[in-house]
C-alpha cells in the first residue's frame, strides 16, 4: 500500500487539522496586541495593523514554502538572496522596459521559480545537505543581484505594483492585498498538504525517507518539487517587497529575509527535524515576528531588541517541540 492510501497510512503522515501550538499563538498574538495597544493606544488604529500586516505578507508567503522544505528534512537558507535577484530584475524592467503588473509579476515568480529549481535539482539529485548547497546558492544568488545591480541602486521605480503595497491601491474594504493573497495560498497549501497524497508524501519523506522510498514515494521528485514551490513564492513575495518600498531599490533588499522565514516556521511549530508543520502556524509565526518589530518600534525601544524576543521565541518554540518529540518516543 502506498504512502497516503488508506486509514494507516493517513494516520502516519496527517496532520492535525490545527495544532496546539496554534491555539497558544493566537493566544500569544491576542495578548501582545493588547499590551501594546495598552502602552501606545494608536498601535490598533488602521494606520498601524495594515503595516503590519503587509510587512507580514512576504515572510509568512515565502514561509509557507520554507515549511514544505524543512517538513522534508531540508532547509534553504538562500530566499535572502533570491529576494535580491528576483526584486532588481523585476525592478529593471518595471523602469527601463515599463512592463505592466502582470509581466512584472511573471517575470520575477519566473526568475524564483528558476532559482529554486536549480536548489531542487542540486539538493535531490546532487544527494549533499541542503544547508551546504543553499549555503552555497545564497552566495552565488548575492553575487549575481550585486552584479545586476551595478555601482548603485536601481532609482525611479513606479508605482505598477502599488497593487501590493501599503497605500490606498493596495488594499480593499481595508485589507491589504498582498496580505490577503498570502492568507489565500496559505489555505490552499494547508489543503493540499492535509487533503492530498502528494501533500501527505512531504511529512512521509520528512518522517523516513527510506520508508517512503520503499512505500513507492518519488523522493527526489518531491524534494525538487519543495524547492520549486519555494521559489515560486519567493518571486511573488519580491513583488510585495517592491511595492512596499519607495521608488528606490537598494543593495540591502533581502538582507535577512531567510532569518524572519526560518523563524516564523519554527516559532509555528514545524519542526526543525522533518515530519511535522503546519503553513497555519507559519502563518500565525509571521505575524508575531512582526507584532514583535512594530511593537518594538512604536514603544521607541533599541531594534535590537525585537531580535532579542524573536530569539527567545524560537528557543522556546524548538524546547517545545524536543519535549513533543520525547514524550512521543516515551509512549
Amino acid at each position: 500500500m502506498s504512502v497516503g492510501t488508506g486509514a494507516l497510512g493517513r494516520r502516519r503522515v496527517l496532520p492535525a487539522p490545527v495544532t496546539g501550538q496554534e491555539f497558544v499563538l493566537v493566544g500569544v498574538i491576542a495578548l501582545l496586541w493588547v499590551a501594546l495597544a495598552v502602552s501606545t493606544p494608536a498601535f490598533l488604529t488602521a494606520g498601524s495593523i495594515q503595516p503590519l500586516l503587509v510587512a507580514t505578507a512576504p515572510v509568512a508567503l515565502v514561509g509557507v514554502g520554507m515549511t514544505i522544505v524543512i517538513v522534508t528534512g531540508g532547509i534553504d537558507v538562500s530566499v535572502g538572496g533570491a529576494i535580491m535577484v528576483c526584486s532588481v530584475l523585476t525592478a529593471k524592467a518595471l523602469v527601463e522596459a515599463e512592463v505592466n503588473l502582470g509581466v512584472a509579476v511573471l517575470l520575477s515568480v519566473a526568475v524564483g521559480g528558476v532559482l529554486g529549481l536549480v536548489n531542487g535539482v542540486l539538493i535531490a539529485y546532487g544527494r549533499v545537505h541542503a544547508i551546504i548547497i543553499t549555503f552555497g546558492t545564497a552566495n552565488l544568488f548575492m553575487f549575481l543581484g550585486l552584479r545586476i545591480f551595478g555601482s548603485g541602486t536601481v532609482n525611479g521605480i513606479p508605482g505598477t505594483l502599488a497593487f501590493f503595497g501599503r497605500g490606498p491601491d493596495g488594499r480593499t474594504l481595508g485589507v491589504p492585498h498582498a496580505f490577503g493573497i498570502t492568507v489565500l495560498i496559505t489555505a490552499a497549501a494547508w489543503w493540499y498538504l492535509r487533503h492530498t497524497a502528494g501533500g501527505r508524501h512531504f511529512f512521509a519523506i520528512g518522517g523516513d525517507a527510506q520508508a517512503a522510498r520503499l512505500a513507492g514515494v518519488r523522493v527526489q521528485r518531491r524534494v525538487l518539487l519543495a524547492y520549486l514551490i519555494t521559489g515560486l513564492l519567493v518571486g511573488l513575495a519580491s513583488c510585495f517587497v517592491i511595492a512596499q518600498g519607495t521608488s528606490t531599490l537598494d543593495q540591502s533588499v533581502g538582507s535577512g529575509k531567510e532569518l524572519a522565514v526560518i523563524a516564523a516556521v519554527v516559532i509555528g511549530g514545524t519542526s526543525i527535524m522533518g515530519g511535522r508543520g503546519s503553513v497555519l502556524g507559519t502563518l500565525l509565526g509571521a505575524l508575531l515576528v512582526q507584532s514583535v518589530a512594530s511593537g518594538v518600534t512604536q514603544l521607541g525601544w533599541r531594534s535590537q531588541l525585537s531580535d532579542l524576543f524573536v530569539g527567545l521565541f524560537i528557543i522556546v518554540a524548538v524546547g517545545a517541540d524536543l519535549l513533543r518529540a520525547r514524550a512521543r518516543r516515551n509512549r
